[in-house]
């Protein structure tokens, strides 16, 4: 045996024995004014415990009171726990493409959202997280820390003015180095697929280093101009706007590396089924493992025995009890083992009226008298099947979850049950998983049927999604054409304005130093500004780290 806080028994033993020899040592008023033979013929004595055994008791007390705080254990084991994840890199394109509007309000700024969707919904994941354009940049290691994750996330400046191009060769160097320890390698890239035509030396490289690639493709096949952040638009050398749409070869990378391809939704479906493939077709890896001890207390011996010492000292033991002790224990006895008849009386007299209910229909009435007995799997079955036919979807579901059972009959049922919850709340895809595991236990006709339904309202919802988006697509198409006559025409008047301006300034008399002193003080001017709203906005920049890449990406025609 061993006390895990020794120390309690020296601080606390002190001023114990000071306390009960005071105690023990005071004299009381009495004593002050009266012998000791004229007391004792004055006073009533008790012949069951006098003063100085109370004292005792109390002291007793005290001391185990003590010892309990010590805290007693025996029988110490050791044993050791070992966390298992699944790691990944997510990657986001922040080149000039993703400034695109064909998604709202740019591609870009739904990227942060997808890379936040991730990020909660892969809590068993360790994630990290960069950025890239013609360069590489980590905004953050393998992390399990999601809280500062998000934050880093929610604070990146999407205006910030990254390079031109998108080097996806640079983010797979990037992601080599992060996973470097890892077996399984997986990037999720977001982007809206980049400037190559061919990605044959990313696929070599992705084959050679064993990463698989998810791509999450946030582009639509409408072109769309390039917004910048002074609210004009991206133009080519010749004056003409440029317009980007998703480039289709991407879907090569993702397929020839073992990964997947699929495109952007504006629900969280994308990215389930993203992650959910990840941790499928990876072997979990330890992270990190961590020792810790066990005991068997011991500590409520002495507290137990310490309530008993000061239950007696506090007694005055009446005769009827010292008489009659044999009958009070025999009273006892019976009274407690009545209750308890009476309470399992109760319950099944409870469940009775609760199954009546729900036979009449009345399952409010059904699901309140459920309520007060669920207990055993079978209890929180009842009630779910109760608040289900109250169409309370949601509470039946978390009595569902609550059965853990090894009877397998009942476990179809809870599964069968399940999916017709989520079929009701309109998640078909959890309603088709859950019908599929209860398919495994048990061949229902019912069942299949309902997995049918399921599985041809998904894709009727896959059908309308892309209608929707179809028409989505029209409307921009309508949109960009109007916006681009538009532009046009304010193109030529601000190139003809801009000549009028170059050709006055040539004219101008003042000398090229004063010109120049006079930009500086202005260009001093507003990075002073910017510098103090920052401050005043206590906004803290996101440090970035450059990954400088051994192969450049190639030039092409159109490097946004």
């Amino acid at each position: 045996m061993q006390f895990l806080y020794p120390n309690v028994l020296f601080f606390m033993l002190i001023p114990i024995i000071i306390l009960m020899f005071l105690i023990t040592t005071n004299k009381d008023k009495f004593q002050k004014y009266f012998d000791k033979e004229a007391l004792a013929k004055l006073s009533v004595k008790n012949k069951y415990m006098t003063k100085t055994t109370r004292n005792i008791l109390f002291f007793i007390a005290l001391i185990l009171m003590t010892i309990s705080l010590a805290r007693p254990v025996f029988d110490e084991k050791e044993h050791k726990l070992t966390q298992e994840t699944v790691s990944f890199v997510i990657a986001l394109d922040v080149s000039k493409s993703m400034l695109a509007t064909d998604i709202f309000p740019n591609r870009l700024t739904f990227g942060k959202k997808k890379i936040l969707e991730i990020i909660e919904y892969a809590k068993q994941n360790s994630i990290a997280v960069i950025l890239f354009a013609k360069s590489s940049f980590i905004l953050s290691p393998i992390t399990e820390d999601f809280n500062s994750l998000k934050i880093l996330v929610n604070r990146l400046d999407t205006g910030l003015n990254f390079d031109n191009g998108s080097n996806i060769f640079s983010t797979l160097e990037v992601s080599k180095k992060l996973l470097k320890d890892y077996k399984d390698k997986n990037l999720i890239l977001i982007t809206d697929g980049g400037n190559n035509s061919t990605y044959e030396k990313e696929i070599t490289f992705a084959k050679e280093n064993k990463i698989k690639i998810y791509t999450l493709a946030l582009a639509t096949d409408t072109p769309t101009p390039i917004k910048l952040e002074d609210g004009s638009f991206l133009t080519k050398e010749d004056g003409s706007i440029v317009t980007v749409k998703l480039n289709e070869d991407i879907k090569n990378l993702s397929l020839n590396t073992d990964g997947a391809f699929i495109n952007f939704s504006t629900s969280n479906n994308d990215i389930k089924q993203l992650i959910d493939e990840i941790n499928i077709s990876s072997q979990k890896e330890k992270k990190e493992s961590k020792n810790y001890k066990t005991y068997t207390e011991l500590f409520y011996y002495p507290l137990a025995l310490a309530l008993f010492v000061l239950l007696i000292a506090f007694s005055s033991r009446p005769d009827f009890f010292r008489k009659n002790k044999n009958l009070v224990i025999i009273f006892l006895a019976i009274f407690l083992s009545n209750n308890e008849a009476k309470a399992f009386e109760f319950d099944f007299k409870t469940i009775d009226k609760a199954n009546e209910y729900y036979e009449k229909e009345e399952y409010e009435k059904a699901s309140k008298e459920f309520q007060k007995v669920v207990k055993t799997p079978e209890s929180h079955y009842n009630l779910a099947n109760s608040l289900y036919k109250e169409k309370e979807y949601k509470k039946a579901l978390m009595h569902y979850k609550n059965i853990v059972t090894s009877n397998q009959e009942l476990e179809y049922k809870k599964l069968h049950n399940m999916g017709n919850s989520y079929a009701k709340l309109n998640d078909l895809e959890n309603a088709k998983r859950v019908y599929e595991k209860a398919l495994k236990i048990k061949d229902d006709k019912e069942t299949k049927e309902n997995l049918e339904e399921v599985l041809k309202a998904m894709k009727q919802n896959q059908q309308n999604n892309q209608q929707q988006q179809q028409n989505q697509n029209q409307d921009n198409k309508n949109q960009n054409e109007s916006t681009k006559q538009k532009e046009e025409s304010q193109n030529q008047k601000n190139n003809k304005e801009n000549k009028q301006k170059q050709e006055k300034k040539n004219s101008n008399s003042n000398s090229p130093k004063e010109e120049t002193i006079k930009q500086n003080e202005e260009i001093s001017e507003a990075e002073e500004q910017k510098w103090l709203n920052k401050l005043d906005s206590k906004e803290v920049p996101v440090m970035l780290k450059k990954f400088d890449s051994k192969e450049r990406s190639e030039e092409t025609s159109t490097p946004w």
